[in-house]
């Protein structure tokens, strides 16, 4: 079980991160330049006391996750889109994850209200000694009742201090599993939903700007060794957006540098997910803490 002033930072992560969930689900609107809205969220983190435990993704229709602005994204929220909004907080390392979707085409309502639906009874099925398997059938049966199709390659996941997965995943369709669910973990639930004619599945996109300090180097060039102890210092092993290196300089080509530390291997990018066919896609998700008792809900 965890330590009580750890979960008291769960919690206050979890609060934050609920707060500026809602509050950029009320702000975002048609015609928003995405750089905005990035910017927007990672600063309301910030000024209630937390951290972004990760750039904000804003994903939009066929495009599933991973999105965030680049420098100088002029990108704006297209007219009749579905937009989803990914945040994540940490206090000290201890981090909450969570995401809405937000439409701006009726014809789409009943499938943000699907995953929604999925989301409310993955949160009410999962407790301490559950099967990950059982937990992905109950998913999969809440969408399909619907009408609607789970992205079968996108999953829930556990979270470490730092560390936004690690342990088990919570795939959001049935699979043969003998993982259990354990008391003391906390796990985000994110229920991915897209029509049932569509493929189902996402494939990476030819996009990266998060990326990820995976290994530690020697590294003959100054720049590079310098831009690199500050990645480390100042994100550790979370994920950072290739805009966020204006804090460190303004006046290099981050991109350029960004591409020989993933030729040597010491970060790694995270490529947009889009679903192969092309279909809309949805999202909900929160992070939970699993006790002997219940389940708590953080965001």
């Amino acid at each position: 079980m965890l330590e009580q002033d750890v979960l008291e930072k769960y919690r206050r992560a979890g609060k934050i991160a609920a707060k500026v969930r809602e509050e950029m689900k009320n702000t975002i609107k048609e015609g928003m330049y995405l750089i905005d809205i990035c910017e927007k969220a990672e600063q309301l983190i910030i000024s209630m006391g937390g951290q972004p435990a990760f750039p904000c993704n804003i994903s939009i229709n066929e495009v599933a996750a991973h999105y965030t602005s680049p420098p100088n994204d002029e990108k704006i929220v297209p007219k009749g889109s579905l937009v989803k909004i990914d945040v994540g907080v940490h206090v000290d390392g201890y981090i909450a994850d969570t995401a809405t979707t937000v439409c701006f085409a009726p014809e789409l309502e009943n499938l943000v209200q699907t995953s929604e639906e999925a989301l409310d009874i993955a949160v009410k099925t999962i407790r301490k000694g559950i099967f990950t398997s059982d937990l992905g059938l109950e998913i999969q049966r809440a969408i399909e009742r619907r009408g609607y199709k789970p992205i079968s390659n996108l999953t829930g996941h556990q979270i470490g201090r730092y560390m936004i997965h690690t342990g088990k995943s919570l795939p959001n369709v049935s699979h043969v599993s003998f993982s259990k669910i354990q008391a003391g973990d906390i796990y985000a639930i994110e229920p991915f939903v897209t029509f049932r004619d569509a493929i189902g599945r996402v494939e990476e996109g030819s996009q990266s700007y998060i990326f990820r300090l995976v290994k530690r180097k020697p590294v003959k060039e100054s720049e590079i060794r310098n831009l690199v102890e500050f990645i480390e210092k100042k994100y550790k092993t979370l994920p950072f957006a290739e805009r966020w290196l204006k804090m460190y300089s303004d006046s290099y080509n981050y991109r350029s540098l960004i591409n020989n530390l993933l030729k040597i291997k010491c970060v790694m990018s995270y490529p947009i997910f889009v679903e192969v066919s092309h279909k809309p896609v949805a999202q909900t998700e929160h992070t939970v803490y699993i006790d002997d008792y219940e389940t708590i809900v953080l965001t």
